[in-house]
């Protein structure tokens, strides 16, 4: 039953993640269509990125502490590129270059949404396989 507490937390944890990223990608198309302003744009994006490192570093603890070991390890990279961001000063969105540095942007959000996408099945299946045993 525990284990089956933990997928379903997991599950959430990447519906949560999901959704701020895709709030992210969403922010970037209003921009590049024009329906937004920069400043306005930025500080909404900006808002977003701590609750998303969050989510995903505690998606990636909770697999370490419930001893989901392949899971974790397909959760390490993107926590530690946050990681990364976070301690390079790379994480927030400039309002200055916004523009220019859109497509890049958008590009990597996407990427983002493939990847939870994947763990996003993965923890379906495994919570499935645990109902099932």
């Amino acid at each position: 039953m525990a284990d089956l507490f933990a997928w379903l937390l997991s599950f959430f944890l990447l519906v949560a993640t999901l959704a701020i990223v895709l709030y992210q990608v969403m922010c970037l198309s209003d921009l590049e269509l024009d329906y937004i302003n920069p400043y306005d744009s930025a500080s909404q994006i900006n808002k977003a990125v701590f609750p998303e490192f969050v989510t995903q570093g505690s998606l990636c603890l909770l697999h370490l502490l419930t001893g989901h070991w392949l899971m974790f390890l397909i959760c390490l990279p993107h926590s530690y590129y946050n990681f990364r961001l976070y301690t390079r000063k790379q994480h927030l969105v400039d309002v200055t270059e916004i523009f220019n540095q859109l497509p890049w942007e958008k590009q990597l959000r996407i990427y983002k949404l493939v990847y939870l996408a994947f763990l996003l099945f993965l923890s379906i299946f495994w919570m499935i396989w645990s109902i099932v045993e």
